[in-house]
C-alpha cells in the first residue's frame, strides 16, 4: 500500500500540466495532483493485496497433484504463446501502431496460460501417470505383460458396512486402498446427524476406518481430490475411479449399476458374500434351530450362519428346537437364496 501510494504521489508529476489546469489553479496544482496520486496508489495497493491473499489461500488449499499439473500447464501455455507470437515482432508496423505488439504479446500469453491450466485440470492425472510410470495408477508392468493390483476406491456405505476390515485381514483384497476426502466428509456428516441410528452408523464407520489405517498404514491412503462442479458423492467416486483407472469398492446396488454402465470396474461386497455362501444340494443334512413359524401351515423357519433362510416343512411344532433337517431344494431370488428342507425322524436337542 505504501509503495502504491508513493508511486502514485510522484507519477502524477509526469502528467501534462494542461490537463489539470482546467480543474484547479496552477498554484495548488502540485498538492492536488500529489494527493490524487496518493489516493489512487493506495486503492491500487489494496486491490493488489486482496488479490494476493485470495491467490495465496487458493494455492494453500489446492491438492499437490493439481498444483503440479497446473504449473506444468502454465509453463507449456506460455511457451506455446511465445513461439506463436514470435513472428509478430518481425512484422513491420507503423510507428503510430507500435503499441499493438506488446498488447498482443500480453493478451496471447494470458490466453494460452489459462488454456493450458484448464486443459490439465481435465487430463492432469493422466499426465502424472506418464511422468511417473511406476506409480500405483500405472496400467502395466514388464512391457505390458503383467498387470499390478489396481487401486481400490472405498465408498461410504462400504466403510460403514464393516466387512472391509475382515477382507483386509484375510489377505483376499490386494492393492492400495484409497479413501477420498469427500467420502470422509460425508462420513463425518453421518456421524454428526441428529438421528441416533445414523449417528451410531457414522461413528462405527469412523472407528473401522481408523482401525484399518492403523493396521495397514502403507495401504490405506487419503486422497485429497475433489470435484466442486459435481454435486453428488457417487458421481465424484465414479469420476475419481475413471481418472485413476481404479476399482470401486462398494455394496450400493445403484452405484454398482451406474459405475458399471460407465465402464468402471466394481467390486460389490454383497455379490462376494453371495458367491461364497455354501451350496446345499438336495439330500444334504443341516443342523438348524427353528426360530419362527412359516407362511404356510406347519412350516417352520430357521437361518444359517450367513443369514440364508431355511423353510422347514412340518417344522412348526419344533420352534425353539435345534432340528436335523434334510435339504429338498433351493430357490434363488432377487432378495437372496432360500432353502427348503424337511425334518429327520428325531429332534437332536431341545
Amino acid at each position: 500500500m505504501l509503495a502504491g501510494a508513493g508511486i502514485g504521489f510522484y507519477s502524477v508529476d509526469l502528467l501534462p500540466q494542461r490537463i489539470l489546469q482546467q480543474v484547479t489553479n496552477l498554484e495548488g496544482l502540485s498538492s492536488v495532483t500529489a494527493g490524487f496520486g496518493a489516493l489512487l496508489g493506495t486503492a491500487l495497493g489494496l486491490v493488489v493485496q486482496t488479490s494476493y491473499r485470495r491467490l495465496e489461500k487458493q494455492v494453500r488449499d489446492m491438492p499437490p497433484d493439481r498444483l503440479l499439473t497446473r504449473a506444468v500447464g502454465l509453463v507449456v501455455g506460455l511457451l506455446i504463446a511465445n513461439l506463436m507470437l514470435a513472428p509478430l515482432f518481425l512484422l513491420p508496423i507503423p510507428a503510430e501502431f507500435v503499441f499493438i505488439k506488446p498488447m498482443m504479446a500480453v493478451l496471447g500469453s494470458v490466453l494460452f496460460a489459462v488454456s493450458g491450466m484448464n486443459l490439465v485440470d481435465t487430463h492432469g492425472r493422466s499426465l502424472l501417470r506418464i511422468i511417473n510410470p511406476n506409480s500405483v495408477e500405472s496400467m502395466l508392468l514388464a512391457e505390458g505383460t503383467l498387470k499390478p493390483s489396481t487401486t481400490k476406491v472405498l465408498d461410504t456405505s462400504c466403510i460403514i458396512d464393516g466387512r472391509i476390515e475382515g477382507l483386509l485381514d484375510t489377505k483376499f483384497l490386494e492393492g492400495q486402498i484409497l479413501v477420498p476426502q469427500f467420502v470422509l466428509q460425508e462420513l463425518q456428516q453421518v456421524a454428526d446427524a441428529s438421528n441416533d441410528q445414523k449417528r451410531v452408523r457414522g461413528r462405527r464407520g469412523l472407528d473401522i476406518l481408523n482401525r484399518i489405517r492403523e493396521t495397514y498404514p502403507n495401504r490405506v491412503l487419503i486422497n485429497a481430490a475433489d470435484y466442486e462442479d459435481i454435486p453428488t458423492v457417487d458421481a465424484k467416486l465414479v469420476k475419481l475411479a475413471q481418472e485413476l483407472n481404479a476399482t470401486l469398492l462398494t455394496n450400493d446396488y445403484n452405484l454398482n449399476k451406474v459405475a458399471s454402465f460407465q465402464d468402471v470396474d466394481v467390486l460389490n461386497i454383497n455379490d462376494l458374500a453371495q458367491a461364497i455362501r455354501p451350496n446345499y444340494l438336495p439330500g444334504d443334512d443341516i443342523d438348524l434351530r427353528i426360530v419362527k413359524e412359516g407362511k404356510e401351515p406347519q412350516q417352520g423357519v430357521g437361518y444359517l450362519n450367513d443369514g440364508t433362510m431355511v423353510v422347514v416343512e412340518e417344522g412348526r411344532d419344533h420352534i425353539g428346537d435345534e432340528l436335523a433337517v434334510v435339504v429338498t431344494g433351493s430357490l434363488q431370488t432377487s432378495a437372496g437364496r432360500m432353502i427348503f428342507a424337511r425334518p429327520k425322524t428325531s429332534v437332536v436337542t431341545s
